[in-house]
C-alpha cells in the first residue's frame, strides 16, 4: 500500500521560491536528498540557489551546476552537494560522481533525476516544479518521516 502524501504549494514569484527554499534549508540534514523535476526554466537551481544561501547563512556565489555537474559546499555541520543531471546519458554515470556516498552523509539537491534511474534514494523527497501562470507551482512528497508537513508548516508561517 502507497503512503505517499503529496503536498501543493503556489509559488507566485521568484520571492516565494526563495523563502520555499530557505525554508528547506532550517529543516535538511545530513542523508536528506530533494529530487528536482520540472521543465528548463522551472525554478530548480532558482530553488537551490536559495536553500544553499540560506544553510550557508554567508553570501557567497552559486553557480549552476550544469556544466560542472556537481558543486559541493561546506556548511559548516554538513555538506551540501548540488547536482545537475541533465547531462548523464546512464545512471552508472551518477555512481562516478559520487553522489551514492553523498546521498548518505551530505544534503544532496539533485537536478533531473530521472536520470538517476533506480539509484535515486527510497527516502529521497520529490519536488516538482511546474510554471503556473505567473508563478509556479511547488508539489512535493516522500522524504525522512514528517519532512513534508514541517515544510508545509514551515513555508505557511515564513
Amino acid at each position: 500500500m502507497n503512503n505517499v502524501v503529496e503536498r501543493s504549494l503556489f509559488l507566485p514569484d521568484d520571492a516565494a521560491t526563495a523563502r520555499l527554499g530557505a525554508a528547506f534549508a532550517q529543516l535538511l540534514r545530513a542523508g536528506d536528498t530533494i529530487l528536482l523535476s520540472g521543465g528548463i526554466g522551472a525554478g530548480k537551481t532558482h530553488f537551490s540557489r536559495a536553500l544553499i544561501r540560506a544553510r550557508l547563512d554567508r553570501a557567497e556565489d552559486i553557480p549552476s551546476p550544469t556544466f560542472t555537474l556537481v558543486q559541493t559546499y561546506d556548511a559548516g555541520d554538513v555538506e551540501i552537494w548540488h547536482a545537475d543531471l541533465y547531462r548523464l546519458s546512464h545512471p552508472d554515470e551518477a555512481l562516478e560522481l559520487g553522489l551514492d556516498a553523498a546521498f548518505d552523509a551530505a544534503i544532496c539537491l539533485v537536478e533531473w533525476p530521472d536520470r538517476l534511474g533506480n539509484l535515486a534514494p527510497p527516502n529521497a523527497l520529490h519536488l516538482t516544479l511546474t510554471l503556473e501562470g505567473d508563478g509556479r507551482r511547488a508539489t512535493f512528497s516522500g522524504g525522512r518521516a514528517g519532512l513534508s508537513d514541517q515544510l508545509k508548516q514551515a513555508n505557511a508561517h515564513g
